[in-house]
């Protein structure tokens, strides 16, 4: 019998139109352009400044311009899987929504929710469900509106992220491409360090919470850097040493965009030159969710059939891993 494996036969993506620069990020804290870029390498961020909108129109979007690229039918997609820390409302799955806006009205969906980590952890979910052979089209989409919940006042987080959304398909393959192999971690030390203290059933709102802006992202930026450097180089080179892999068999490395000095870590340890490294931190800043799938969709014309492409994410909780993937088409 053939083995079935999950490859990724589609992407979208969706940036607001909003830019927000370091120059004007100038205006609200004490900061300015060179001192962000030189630590973070971000340039510029996207912002979702619309009223009444959500990571829902985020999802929608990037969803929406997979389904027009690929030209599939989207009452034939089997389920929807939302990557996000920011969900539209508590209770109400996120994911459920997207797919009903989105047609696919033969789908289930839900979120999923592992900090910046989210999208690798749903290509793990992803390709489990399409290789027990249940599920022809499973679609992921990492999404966050970020600006939801950042104190721009607080120069510690209101640099760092942006809103967007990106979007894939996954199928099966019978060519043994797709998903190789992954490897996942948690390490619960982490909501000490990159959480919001509020609003969830630990801390329920009050107006205390409110006055004190405990709705907001906090972040311990020089313990979350350490952790992040040596936890996401650690896997991605786990990947290569457990599937026999040196740099040359390497293509391509995409590492969540949270810091420039922290991709660039990693690819140290993975041993890959800089032109095998996908970056776009410097247009949309740490879009969490969406980070993963943004370059995939930014890269695509890049990408060859057969491409091997080393994954690797860190994400609050603490939440981290790696993926191998083979690239399953050319565009």
């Amino acid at each position: 019998m053939t083995k079935i494996t999950a490859a990724i036969t589609a992407v979208g993506k969706y940036v607001p139109d909003y830019i927000l620069t370091n120059k004007e990020l100038e205006t609200l804290v004490d900061t300015n352009d060179e001192w962000i870029t030189s630590r973070t390498g971000i340039k510029e961020r996207r912002i979702l400044k619309e009223e009444g909108l959500g990571t829902s129109y985020l999802a929608i979007k990037a969803a929406q311009e997979l389904i027009q690229k690929s030209n599939i039918d989207p009452t034939e997609i089997d389920m929807v899987i939302l990557g996000t820390a920011t969900p539209d409302l508590f209770v109400a799955s996120t994911a459920a929504y997207v797919a009903s806006e989105i047609g696919a009205v033969n789908a289930f969906g839900y979120d999923l929710q592992a900090a910046c980590s989210s999208f690798l952890y749903g290509m793990s979910t992803a390709a489990a469900y399409i290789e027990s052979g249940r599920y022809k089209k499973v679609l992921l989409i990492g999404a966050d509106k970020m600006s939801s919940i950042i104190d721009y006042k607080d120069r510690a987080t209101c640099i760092i992220f942006g809103d967007g959304a990106g979007a894939a398909l996954f199928e099966p393959n019978t060519e043994g491409l797709g998903l190789q192999d992954e490897f996942l971690r948690s390490d619960g030390v982490g909501r000490d360090f990159l959480r919001i203290e509020a609003g969830g059933s630990l801390m329920p709102t009050t107006q205390k919470t409110l006055d004190d802006k405990k709705h907001f992202v906090y972040q311990e930026g020089k313990t979350v850097f350490k952790y992040a450097v040596s936890n996401m180089a650690e896997v991605a080179a786990k990947m290569l040493t457990r599937n026999n892999l040196e740099e040359r068999d390497i293509q391509w490395l995409a590492a969540h965009q949270a810091n420039k000095r922290i991709i660039e870590a990693t690819a140290k340890r993975v041993g890959v030159s800089s032109e095998k490294v996908m970056m776009n931190i410097q247009n949309y800043g740490n879009t969490t969710s969406a980070t993963l799938p943004l370059l995939l969709a930014d890269y695509e014309n890049q990408l060859k059939k057969g491409d091997n492409i080393i994954f690797a994410a860190f994400g609050g909780g603490f939440t981290w891993g790696a993926a191998y993937v083979k690239w399953a088409y050319n565009s």
